[in-house]
């Protein structure tokens, strides 16, 4: 094992070469490679999801992840499903009940355009 002095620990596992970190910044790098992904809400004590925000939250990363995969804009999304841009980014952010009329309305303009 290789320590490099004021840097990262560096070690060999195989002929592959790994950095250690401390698990905070892991968790931390993960969540910023989530590609602006809303975040999932905190775990309960019990170590589950609160029902309500995960549903928004899970969502929402449906939604980003079939629009940016077809190189939509969120506002060529809301043209093409007939919403307001505004609806769409208050969606994808996870933070707010989305309806069954705009939820609906989406998932038919990613359909049609997915073929």
């Amino acid at each position: 094992m290789k320590t490099k002095r004021n840097g990262p620990q560096v070690i060999t596992i195989g002929k592959k070469r790994a950095v250690v970190l401390e698990e905070g910044e892991h968790r931390r790098l993960l969540e910023k490679a989530d590609d602006g992904e809303p975040p999932l809400p905190p775990r309960q004590p019990n170590g589950t999801y609160p029902a309500r925000e995960y549903l928004w939250v899970s969502i929402a990363r449906t939604i980003l992840r079939r629009r940016r995969a077809l190189g939509w804009s969120q506002a060529e999304l809301a043209r093409r499903a007939g919403i307001r841009p505004k609806t769409v980014e208050r969606l994808e952010q996870g933070k707010h009940a989305p309806s069954v009329s705009a939820v609906d309305k989406i998932e038919r303009a990613l359909k049609k355009a997915e073929g």
